[in-house]
């Protein structure tokens, strides 16, 4: 019988590898015992440790001096469990929307940084963080260390120790590798290809604010026309499909202009939702029919799906608006098919995507 251990430095990553067993086989064919730890030894870095007290000196050691690899390009805080001040925030910290100060000592810091190959040390990284894709993503694999395209966001727990000096020690969350095609005519296209949370920290919003760090980056450099998702799973649609309702609720502008308002540009998400609880139906460029020209405009300037536009106009439509219903139905359903499928397969299409952008949008009201 085997017993393996695989362990991980939090921080670093550093692996220590053990494998014990009580009796092993030996012979010939068949009978040959597995050899585990030659199996294990394809997918990690040959620096493994196999001493469990040097490991354990190791991961001390790194836990003071380890600090993130790249570029750090976004933060969030969470008030730390059991603190006077997160409490009474337990149930929502739990679902990852409550909020602290960075400033606040008792805070709980994530930080979000950007690395690729040319970063110092993160190709040795990334040897040791790319085996959560074997153990996360269905049918993930290696990528190849020689395309230089590659470029990856890691996010990481920043705690405070209780000494003097108040010593910040990191822990591995998660991360995304993204990878650049050209776009014509002066531009790329960013696809987002692994995305992984460690198993700790899942359920808890962290894959949204991973998401939402990758997003806010990727509109803010010009040279990146579009982010796109490799093969995504359906989880994955659903994390990005309400990361962007999110964000365009709270995006004044687009609303306004979306729904014919008038209000305060600077309304937050919330109080954008409240406005437009019951919506003028059909006097904002959203329509329907919705402005092509401006849909466009915006899916482009906000690097989002087009989809979302059409979300938005299902939520605005009345079950009593037979003419809106229908010129919703037009224009968003026949325009997917061709002609000779639209008589067939119209009633289908349309309750099948009708319904699945309602499924998306409750998950956000």
């Amino acid at each position: 019988m085997h017993d393996g251990q695989l362990k991980f430095a939090s921080g670093s990553l550093q692996q220590y590898l053990h494998i014990n067993y009580s009796s092993k086989l030996s012979g010939a064919g068949s009978k040959v015992a597995d050899d585990v730890e030659g199996t294990l030894y394809k997918f990690i870095p040959a620096d493994y440790l196999k001493n469990e007290d040097e490991f354990n000196k190791r991961v001390e050691k790194d836990a003071t001096t380890f600090k993130p690899l790249g570029t750090k390009i976004y933060s969030y805080a969470r008030p730390a469990e059991g603190s006077a001040k997160g409490k009474g925030k337990a149930a929502a910290a739990q679902k990852g929307y409550a909020t602290a100060s960075e400033d606040d000592e008792d805070a709980v810091v994530y930080e979000v940084y950007w690395a690729n190959w040319e970063t110092p040390g993160f190709r040795e990284y990334h040897r040791r963080m790319q085996l959560f894709v074997l153990l996360y993503i269905e049918g993930g694999s290696y990528i190849q260390e020689d395309e230089d395209k590659w470029e990856f966001v890691v996010l990481y727990e920043k705690r405070r120790r209780r000494d003097e000096a108040r010593t910040p020690v990191y822990h591995f969350v998660g991360y995304s590798s993204l990878y650049s095609f050209y776009c014509w005519p002066d531009k790329v296209r960013l696809r987002l290809s692994q995305f992984v949370i460690s198993g700790p920290y899942q359920t808890q919003g962290h894959g949204a604010a991973l998401y939402n760090a990758i997003y806010e980056y990727t509109l803010a450099r010009d040279g990146i026309a579009e982010l796109t998702v490799e093969d995504p799973s359906e989880a994955f649609e659903d994390l990005r499909d309400k990361c962007d309702l999110r964000m365009l609720f709270g995006h004044g502008e687009f609303m306004t202009e979306a729904y014919g308002l008038s209000g305060d540009l600077a309304m937050d998400g919330a109080e954008m939702r409240a406005a437009i609880a019951h919506p003028p139906g059909g006097k904002g460029k959203l329509g329907p029919p919705t402005e092509k020209d401006w849909a466009e405009r915006w899916r482009k300037k906000l690097k989002m799906a087009g989809r979302l536009i059409e979300m938005l106009v299902l939520r605005s439509l009345s079950a009593d608006d037979a003419k809106l219903t229908r010129a919703y139905r037009l224009q968003e359903i026949l325009s997917q098919l061709d002609k000779g499928e639209r008589i067939e397969k119209l009633e289908e299409t349309f309750a099948s995507v009708r319904d699945d952008y309602r499924r998306i949008l409750g998950l956000v009201e």
